[in-house]
């Protein structure tokens, strides 16, 4: 390193000034510098100098902030942390490399703060108590690696950054940020959210595959891609981030994919999910708190679970390092005010680039954390789960040399460099496995699975007898609703989305088409706040004779009111895929629910509705007199027919009331 470079580090780790390392390219490492203010909310982020001007600015925004959603957690107080940013510079990645410590940091008194068998009962316990109750499809719950640290936290930081970047490939962001009496040093495979120039992207990964001894091969690869457990939980963190995107992005997003993530330790398998939006990058940020891949899903329910089951905060685990820039064409300070949301034509002021807090070691008052969870699904094997934390784990102790790192792995992938090319010449890059055309082939193979709507580009809504027509759907703390408000609006309707506890009278009486939302939960549970109110409102709303769409759990309450029996499924079909016959129409859909109706087998009306059930007796849509519903989600991406079925059922909720 030249010895400016080489000084400035040694300079930063010595002055206890914050700083933060940050390598997003093979090039370069970035460098900021500036001074720390911690802030409340979100919207409290200080883009903007006192003049007006635009400024960069460095936030580490902790899990707690889902409080600015209204959801649950466990409050650890831990603050909205602001760099802002007086010095931004770029220095080569090699002569950084070259002058930052290697000396290993010793741990002590290392391991988990709960034990595997502990674990593996946490992980029972949600299975059944969460999802075999309808709760959600997927849950995230965390454990953390814990040791002493008796080094410098600057010092520290350094070595641990210099580790992942010599042992860790495959991140979206490698990064050490120090500040006082906190340190965070990781290698993120995952972008959470960004915002460039108007296009909102986000990177859902899910399926954690350890490689074996020797690395990953094509081979040890085909299980883990054909695995139906690992398939759909991709799947399902798919849909849940897509709801995000519905509700920030005017064209609701599409998605691309699937790809293979390889890092050193672990293949992951993600899509890539793009659309536009005009919002302000702090209002993106809290309406996509937090990724459902470190959470779960549904995310408000997600956040409540991860409460009963967790048993100490996460402080900044599953939260983002947010990194807000000036745009080129920001302007000056009479433009300060040009991203809020409220201002729906301006352009935002700052791009946005948020990778989530995962594979990230903390130190704070000499002691190291390392968080990691497991997705735990109906499919999930206690003892898989309590593997995959532990695998998970070692990914980041091993690549920052806090454990023994496994030379096998490296070794193998030296000689098959040494073997692939001429003594004389250069040695290449190890070939990516996301190129063996077989792999390909078979990610290719899941999107036939998957809902054109959401693969390829959406014309805009046509110009049909739902044009023009309106709607008020009902949001019972799932947003699949935004997803199914953006289907809608294609289908040509305006549309309005109002949270249960703050649908109105006139709401209910006077909207033209009233779209009671699928929601987590027992349907038949009385002391449910939430249950009640959706009650009133589908009983009301039917008595009424005006349209009315029930999805999901307002299916089942819709079927309740209708006089059929409601009854838990033997095995909850969360992130299911079925083809079901809708009114004698075949229609592939997916299922979120643990709960049915049910009906004696070959059973077709029920008073005034019209009953589709297959020959078991599980009902899967209503039709009568001015209503419709729907056991499946329609605007999931697993529902190939969504779009064509969900136009059959409005028009037909619109075209028969009395």
């Amino acid at each position: 390193m030249n010895a400016p470079a080489a000084s400035l580090l040694l300079e930063l780790a010595a002055s206890g000034a914050p700083f933060a390392l940050i390598s997003r390219d093979a090039e370069t490492i970035e460098v900021l510098t500036g001074d720390v203010h911690d802030v409340d909310l979100l919207a409290d982020i200080p883009l903007h100098d006192s003049t007006g001007a635009p400024r960069e600015v460095l936030a580490l925004v902790p899990f707690r902030q889902v409080r600015e959603r209204g959801f649950a957690c466990h409050d650890d107080g831990a603050p909205l942390r602001c760099l802002v940013v007086a010095d931004h510079i770029a220095l080569p990645r090699a002569e950084v490399l070259a002058g930052l410590p290697a000396t290993p940091i010793a741990l002590r008194d290392a391991g988990f703060d709960i034990d595997d068998e502990s674990y593996a009962d946490i992980v029972r316990r949600v299975i059944a108590d969460e999802i075999g109750r309808g709760e959600g499809a997927n849950f995230v719950i965390r454990r953390d690696f814990t040791a002493e640290v008796d080094a410098d936290p600057a010092v520290a930081a350094l070595t641990w950054f210099r580790a992942l970047l010599e042992h860790e490939r495959g991140a979206y962001w490698t990064f050490a940020i120090v500040t006082d009496g906190h340190v965070a040093v990781g290698a993120s495979p995952e972008a959470h959210v960004s915002a460039r120039e108007g296009v909102v992207t986000m990177n859902p990964i899910s399926g954690t595959f350890r490689h074996p001894a020797g690395g990953a091969t094509a081979e040890t690869l085909t299980e883990f891609l054909a695995s139906t457990k690992e398939t759909e939980e991709l799947f399902m963190v798919v849909d849940e981030e897509l709801k995000m995107m519905s509700a920030v992005c005017s064209d609701g997003g599409r998605i691309t994919g699937p790809h293979l993530k390889e890092m050193s330790r672990l293949t992951h398998t993600e899509y890539v999910l793009r659309g536009r939006s005009r919002l302000d990058p702090r209002d993106i940020l809290r309406e996509t708190m937090f990724a459902p891949t470190v959470t779960g899903s549904p995310m408000q329910n997600a956040c409540t679970v991860i409460t009963r089951h967790e048993r100490a905060p996460r402080g900044y685990y599953s939260g983002v390092a947010a990194l807000f820039t000036p745009r080129a064409d920001a302007g000056g300070p009479e433009n300060a005010d040009a991203g809020t949301a409220s201002a729906a034509d301006a352009v935002p002021t700052h791009d946005l680039d948020a990778p989530i807090l995962i594979r990230t070691a903390y130190l704070a008052d000499g002691r190291l954390r390392v968080p990691v969870g497991a997705t735990l699904v109906r499919h999930s094997d206690p003892y898989g789960e309590v593997g995959e934390t532990h695998g998970k784990a070692a990914g980041v102790l091993g690549a920052i040399g806090a454990i023994p790192r496994d030379r096998v792995a490296e070794e193998a992938a030296l000689a098959a460099r040494a073997d692939a090319v001429d003594e004389d010449e250069p040695a290449a890059e190890p070939r990516r496995l996301a190129d063996d055309p077989e792999l390909a082939a078979l990610l290719a193979s899941r999107n036939s699975r998957l809902a054109a709507f959401w693969l390829n580009p959406q014309a805009s809504a046509p110009d049909g007898p739902l044009r023009g027509r309106e709607a008020v759907v009902v949001d019972a703390e799932d947003r699949f609703t935004t997803m199914l408000a953006h289907q809608l609006r294609h289908l040509g309707l305006d549309v309005r989305i109002v949270p249960w506890h703050r649908v109105t009278a006139d709401d209910v009486r006077d909207a033209e088409l009233v779209v009671c939302g699928p929601g987590p939960g027992d349907p038949r549970d009385p002391a449910s706040e939430r249950m009640r109110r959706m009650r009133g409102i589908v009983t009301e709303r039917r008595a009424s004779g005006r349209p009315l769409l029930a999805v999901c759990l307002s299916h089942q309450i819709l079927s309740d009111d209708v006089g059929l029996d409601l009854a838990p499924l033997a095995t909850p079909h969360q992130g299911l895929q079925k083809t079901v016959d809708v009114f004698g129409m075949p229609a592939s859909i997916g299922f979120y629910n643990t709960f049915t109706a049910r009906v004696a087998p070959g059973t077709r009306e029920v008073g005034d509705a019209e009953v589709a059930a297959d020959a078991s007796g599980d009902v899967y849509a209503l039709r009568g007199p001015g209503f419709a519903s729907v056991q499946g989600h329609l605007e999931s991406i697993l529902s190939r027919d969504g779009m064509v079925t969900l136009e059959r059922l409005v028009t037909h909720a619109l075209t028969t009331a009395p």
